[in-house]
């Protein structure tokens, strides 16, 4: 424990250390308060002044406008709202809300707006995929609201998954195990989630580069030429030296994490964490889970990324003989995903973004945006749910990139 000590200690001393963990706290704040920055809402009040609101004041105000849309979301609710968006529209000879006259968005179909939400994706063309306008929906069908959304996730995988019957089925299945009727409680917006995922991005790069010179500075300096001839040299300083570079990262993960969580929740309130996320994101997503749940969920595979990414962080600094060469290589692997994501297409590119340790919490491939799509790794007949890959993937390559970091570390002791 002394020698585990001693490694905290001697990473902490670095000004680098610290100013990048004081930097990522800073952000964590700021990125959990910038979506407030996305809210925007006019009205016309009873002077027949114009009203503009931002931030707060407008989440405030829609939250107050959307009162009666909050709670469980009944076929029953779905109807009553499509009827009176139809009913307001036709009284006004228009198919679109925005060709309705100033003014009367924010009185009619504003206070019902949540819970419109999904409506024509759950009735768009089942081979197509094209949604219909409100209007053209017949609100009869909507009795049946949710098995009309299990045909649209059948027919929506038929699309995307159409070589993988497999797939299909386990989607079909997995959205019907979803619990319904689902909820909404209006304030919150998706921005919110996009901004935790930056978080936990920015964080990953932070401990990376605290975790880049653990071995390989050593190599630079000389200084393992002395500690390795010591009696706690060779393996339990590299168990020493990989267990305080995880636990640092860990620890400062969960701190911003939980930060940027309790401040964005305190920002938009927190009853919307109740909202299901088929309200926030398609009325089709797969997982059964509140906004709540996928911060938390998120949180925690954010976690498993971090320490995924640390871990062989710490094997290429183990393998190189200067910083700069094992922070080079870290950071490469580590915007590897962005690029894959965005220039692979098909199979491969969503194999290898569900493999990479740093994918989990990643800008464009993350557990995040997996969560919230439809994607399936297929092979010989199976089919994995890509966030399930993902998690899978980081539990595997912590404790193998730690062991192989510390291998490597042994076996530069002795050559």
């Amino acid at each position: 424990m002394r020698i585990l000590y001693l490694e905290l200690k001697r990473v902490l001393k670095s000004k680098l250390t610290w100013i990048l963990l004081a930097l990522a706290l800073l952000l964590s704040v700021l990125l959990a308060w910038l979506p407030t920055t996305y809210c925007y809402s006019n009205y016309t009040d009873e002077a027949g002044n114009e009203v503009n609101l931002t931030g707060l004041a407008s989440i405030a105000h829609e939250k107050e406008r959307q009162a009666e849309a909050a709670g469980i979301v009944t076929p029953q609710r779905v109807r009553e709202a499509v009827e009176t968006y139809q009913a307001c529209l036709a009284s006004y000879g228009v198919t679109e809300s925005y060709d309705l006259p100033e003014g009367v968005y924010e009185q009619e179909i504003l206070p019902i707006a949540p819970l419109l939400h999904g409506v024509k994706e759950a009735f768009a063309d089942p081979d197509t995929g094209m949604a219909p306008a409100i209007m053209e929906i017949d609100p009869k069908q909507i009795d049946d609201y949710y098995s009309v959304c299990e045909s649209r996730i059948a027919s929506l995988m038929a699309m995307e998954q159409p070589d993988s019957p497999a797939a299909q089925r386990k989607a079909v299945e997995m959205y019907r195990n979803t619990k319904k009727p689902f909820e909404v409680y209006p304030g919150m917006i998706s921005a919110v989630m996009d901004y935790q995922n930056i978080m936990g991005f920015l964080v990953l790069l932070f401990c990376v580069v605290i975790a880049a010179p653990i071995f390989s500075a050593d190599y630079q300096s000389g200084a393992d030429d002395i500690l390795r001839c010591t009696r706690h040299g060779r393996v339990s300083l590299g168990i020493a030296k990989m267990f305080a570079a995880l636990f640092i990262s860990g620890a400062a993960f969960v701190l911003c994490a939980a930060v940027h969580i309790l401040v964005a929740d305190s920002l938009f309130g927190w009853e919307c964490t109740r909202t299901s996320i088929q309200m926030m994101y398609s009325i089709v997503t797969l997982a059964d889970m509140n906004i709540g749940g996928l911060q938390f969920l998120f949180a925690a595979s954010g976690l498993l990324s971090v320490l995924a990414s640390v871990s062989f962080t710490l094997f290429l600094s183990a393998r190189c003989r200067t910083t700069v060469s094992s922070l080079a290589s870290s950071l490469v692997f580590c915007i590897a995903p962005v690029v894959i994501s965005m220039t692979a297409p098909g199979a491969l590119g969503t194999w290898l973004c569900s493999i990479l340790p740093a994918s989990g919490t990643s800008i464009q491939a993350s557990v995040l945006y997996a969560i919230t799509d439809f994607q399936f790794l297929n092979l010989a007949g199976l089919s994995v749910w890509t966030p399930y890959a993902m998690i899978g993937a980081c539990m595997i390559e912590i404790p193998l990139f730690a062991f192989l970091a510390v291998r490597s570390y042994c076996r530069h002791a002795l050559n």
